[in-house]
């Protein structure tokens, strides 16, 4: 119960950080700044689902690496798994 305040905050600090990753990794990818998105009528699909295709693995490694290291510091500082 008192690891979900926490978590909040982790989910937050992993989505910026996430989106920041994705941005550098665009612009080594997708030579540009601005990924493509679903809608936009200039870019080919192949540009846009490789876009959401990085976007989503970023997201989801991110998210998954900033939990785990929460969890394992809550177990060190609480004796405690949260969860």
């Amino acid at each position: 119960m008192a690891y979900k305040p926490v978590g909040l905050a982790l989910g937050a600090v992993s989505g910026m950080l996430a989106g920041g990753l994705f941005k550098q990794a665009w612009k080594v990818v997708g030579h540009d700044d601005d990924a493509p998105d679903a809608t936009d009528e200039d870019r080919g699909w192949r540009e846009v689902l490789l876009a959401a295709t990085l976007q989503g693995a970023i997201f989801a490694g991110v998210k998954a690496a900033v939990d785990r290291a929460g969890a394992v510091a809550t177990r060190r500082l609480t004796g405690t798994w949260p969860g």
